[in-house]
């Protein structure tokens, strides 16, 4: 007797993409307009391989929220860049209203990473933080590795404003873990720290 062959439905097909990882995805091509350092950029995916990246995306430019996160990750740029890593902030606004918000606004005149400008969502779809109902983008972080793969992320409600320090911590243990395959970095780990070398002898030890 012939078994009938179960038939996928679009909520099947949609189950399956809500619970999807973005984990070692790799980021697709992209080419898009910014404003760094009083010009305006054309950011593509080869400018991020090679090296780390971080992707902050937020909803809007002349917000609330926004600026606070925007000056946070300023005040760490240097130890990001330290540790070889190129921060990327994202939004659906245009590179002209980034220029308007970086020449109006005290907190946001102090960037100096790339503000990449995202209005055909190219780059907020293909991480999957675009909200079709306003033409937002969520409060994404993304931790980059120089294959271009996502190793990390997070994705906030709109009035949880995120905390740089702590992304910088998560990209030092991205970069160990990188660096040194057979070691992982526990709760809390800072470079220095104690690390842990899955085994056999280990399991139930901890």
């Amino acid at each position: 007797m012939d078994v009938p062959v179960p038939v996928e439905t679009k909520i099947d097909f949609l189950y399956k993409e809500a619970v999807m990882s973005l984990i070692n995805k790799e980021v697709g091509e992209f080419s898009v307009q910014g404003f760094h350092n009083g010009d305006f950029v054309e950011v593509s995916k080869k400018d991020i391989l090679g090296k780390w990246s971080v992707f902050f995306f937020y909803p809007a430019d002349f917000t609330f929220v926004c600026p606070t996160e925007l000056e946070d990750l300023q005040k760490n740029y240097k130890e990001f860049k330290e540790a070889g890593c190129e921060i990327y902030s994202v939004s659906t606004d245009t590179h002209f209203t980034h220029k308007a918000w970086h020449d109006h606004s005290e907190r946001i005149s102090k960037i100096e990473y790339p503000m990449l400008a995202d209005p055909t969502h190219v780059l907020s779809r293909d991480f999957e933080v675009y909200i079709e109902e306003n033409g937002l983008a969520e409060r994404g972080s993304f931790i980059i590795n120089p294959d271009g793969k996502i190793v990390s992320y997070e994705v906030n409600a709109g009035g949880v404003g995120r905390n740089a320090d702590e992304l910088l911590r998560k990209l030092r243990a991205c970069q160990f873990v990188h660096e040194h395959g057979d070691q992982v970095c526990p709760a809390k780990w800072q470079p220095g720290a104690e690390t842990l070398k899955p085994s056999l002898d280990l399991v139930g030890q901890l």
